[in-house]
């Protein structure tokens, strides 16, 4: 996975969408790129560093999910 995916997966997973809305694609890369302006690529990684020191389980499970998905969703945008 290349570092610009990985960027885009911390900025999801520091974003407010959550997996059980299902989001769609659209609503994912907003989000992406809103939570990138809002935090900087610096301010993601820290919310989800942040996130594996309080709730270690619970970040496993978001990461995954925000992995998986911006591999699909700019997988197909490419």
């Amino acid at each position: 996975m290349s570092d610009t995916m990985v960027i885009r997966a911390e900025a999801l997973f520091a974003s407010s969408l959550q997996h059980s809305a299902r989001p769609a694609d659209d609503m994912i890369r907003r989000a992406v790129a809103e939570t990138l302006a809002l935090l900087g690529t610096a301010g993601c990684a820290v919310n989800v560093a942040g996130e594996f020191g309080d709730h270690p389980e619970a970040a496993v499970s978001r990461m995954r999910w925000a992995l998986a998905t911006v591999e699909g969703v700019y997988a197909l945008a490419a």
